[in-house]
């Protein structure tokens, strides 16, 4: 349940979110175009509580995933994988850029070597 309280519910909340997003852009036109969106990242905070950030998804090869960890300039031990059985496989890795959090997501599929590509 949300209450008019609820800062995630505020249109207002997302201006830090929008501010690094349009940042991350002019930053770093040299990278690869990922997917941005402003988006309710949980948990963003060290008190666990969840807070408006940007999520960087990129679906065009890990290479392109460890080139946006690295420009925003988070740490590579806390990169997690998340390995599915239906061979929907993800990196994750989430921080804070310009006082915003951030988590950027690389999917990925294994192939297997017998299987046309």
């Amino acid at each position: 349940m949300t209450t008019d309280t609820d800062s995630r519910n505020l249109t207002g909340a997302q201006t830090n979110a929008a501010r690094a997003l349009l940042a991350m852009v002019t930053a770093f036109p040299h990278l690869p175009a990922p997917r941005l969106r402003p988006d309710v990242l949980t948990p963003a905070t060290a008190e666990g509580t969840h807070a408006w950030g940007v999520n960087v998804s990129i679906h065009d090869g890990l290479g392109h995933f460890e080139q946006w960890r690295a420009a925003l300039g988070l740490d590579p031990d806390a990169v997690t994988a998340h390995l599915d059985d239906d061979f929907t496989n993800w990196l994750e890795v989430s921080g804070t850029w310009s006082g915003v959090p951030v988590q950027v997501i690389g999917y990925f599929r294994f192939t297997d070597p017998g299987e046309p590509q």
